[in-house]
């Protein structure tokens, strides 16, 4: 398309829409777009959109999505911009729907252990008005201070309670949708149970906004967490804190988290926070423990001996909050740090527990095979290991090495019986990885939903498949 004709194309879509909703609602500045095209995935491609949409209201959103219907427009849905796959990156000649102005609580209920939210809402922020009525909302990734509840529910987020507590769709009762029709239905349901009919919410859950574009959520509540013991492990080498992981398992405990950070990203938050981490750790496994009374207190002490046979050479719980506090938040800290040492390419892989070691194992091999370096941070206690690609920007064939590491770590992970994305999503950086976990024939069902959702292809075309 020509210049000249996107500019009309942009043009006509921004005279219709701002016709249609109030004029403040529809963006075209491109320096104002510019934040809004791309997601944190800094390898993703992504396009030049003709304009951003920030609506109010679900009535809003089926405006435009109506619109860009009759005119063959791709829509984008977009959350924070916290994504780590591409799957809210800009599509060429489309138009991004930006969820920051709708971002209201507007329900919790504590009798039912429930609450409604927009998608903007971020996670921290529900979380914290949930405290207040003593009930939690469990999924929380890393990136809770800043990705909102939409993002979640897209990509299924999980986070480091979720070895326990489960991921994003154990939590969503029910969603608002504009679908690919133009249709605002409501999917799912407010009862404890529920069975009638398809699951429809729970499929739009991790669709990455290539079925529809959700316009409210529905999530459930649990009473707030009790109390928690931090144990914290000294290792070697990853591969031994990863025998820590599989022990715990093996010795049946639940901890509410088992976290996982190499010296590499533990040298980077030193750097960044001086929060003197790296000084004793080569790697560090940080375990909690929720459950209340003697039976936590015996669990916290058979997590210590978990470690210590493991080949721990440091472990103890520690009896002080905040210095406990800091060690999570160090490892929330640990891929914003790695980012500043240059470009990162991040995966997102899952393998069974009992595999963890020899995976990582594999992964500082697939490191110096490429000669790429590799940092290691996971949810470790479910087997979700992200391995943080880093090249240098100095270096003109680090990325090439880097992307070479990183298909050999997917392959690596299908071959222990893993999946190429524990909570990140396909996006546009796993298509290839998606193809190859899945049969041909369950990729063929997946398609056909789309048609049949999507049927004219306006949905986040070009994600995830």
């Amino acid at each position: 398309m020509t210049v000249d004709a996107t500019s009309t194309r942009l043009i006509e879509l921004a005279d219709e829409l701002t016709r249609a909703i109030p004029a403040d609602r529809v963006v075209t500045d491109p320096d104002v777009i510019e934040p809004y095209l791309h997601d944190e995935a800094e390898w993703a491609p992504y396009g030049t959109p003709l304009l951003v949409v920030r609506p109010r209201t679900a009535e809003e959103v089926q405006i435009v999505v109506r619109t860009c219907l009759a005119r063959g427009v791709p829509v984008v849905s977009r959350g924070a911009g916290t994504g780590l796959s591409g799957g809210a990156n800009a599509i060429d000649g489309g138009v991004i729907v930006s969820f920051d102005k709708m971002n209201a609580v507007k329900e919790i209920n504590p009798l039912e252990r429930l609450a409604v939210v927009e998608p903007g809402v971020v996670n921290d922020d529900l979380r914290a008005a949930c405290a207040k009525e003593g009930l939690w909302y469990p999924p929380d990734p890393s990136s809770a201070a800043w990705s909102t509840i939409g993002g979640n529910v897209a990509t299924n987020a999980g986070g480091l309670c979720c070895v326990k507590y489960g991921v994003t769709r154990d939590y969503v009762l029910g969603m608002q949708v504009v679908t690919g029709t133009g249709e605002l239905v409501r999917l799912g349901r407010r009862t404890a149970k529920g069975v009638a009919g398809y699951d429809l919410a729970g499929l739009m859950v991790g669709s990455e906004g290539t079925l529809g574009v959700i316009t409210e959520i529905t999530v459930k509540l649990r009473p707030l967490q009790e109390p928690q013991r931090t144990i914290v492990g000294y290792f070697d080498s990853t591969v031994d804190a990863g025998r820590a992981v599989r022990a715990v398992a093996e010795d049946g405990l639940t901890p509410s988290a088992l976290e996982l950070i190499d010296r590499q990203c533990l040298v980077a938050v030193d750097a960044w926070k001086n929060m003197g981490l790296s000084a004793d750790a080569n790697v560090l496994l940080l375990g909690r423990i929720d459950t209340p009374g003697s039976v936590g207190d015996a669990e916290a002490e058979r997590m210590l001996a978990c470690f210590d046979r493991s080949g721990a050479t440091w472990s103890a719980q520690s009896t002080n909050q905040q210095e406990a506090d800091a060690l999570f938040l160090a490892r929330r800290l640990a891929y914003p740090a790695m980012e500043r040492l240059g470009p990162v390419l991040t995966e997102d892989i899952c393998v069974p527990k009992a595999v963890v070691p020899e995976m990582l194992e594999r992964i500082e091999q697939i490191g110096q095979r490429h000669a790429t370096t590799i940092a290691s941070i996971a949810h470790a206690g479910d087997g979700n290991l992200h391995p943080l690609l880093i090249a240098p920007r100095d270096d003109d064939d680090a990325r090439i090495r880097a992307q070479a590491a990183f298909t050999e770590i997917i392959d690596a992970a299908i071959e222990f019986g893993g999946t190429v994305t524990g909570e990140h999503g396909i996006g546009v950086l796993k298509m290839d990885g998606l193809a190859q976990e899945l049969d041909p024939a369950v990729m063929d069902m997946h398609r056909v939903v789309k048609r049949a959702l999507d049927p004219h292809g306006i949905m986040n075309p070009g994600k995830v498949f």
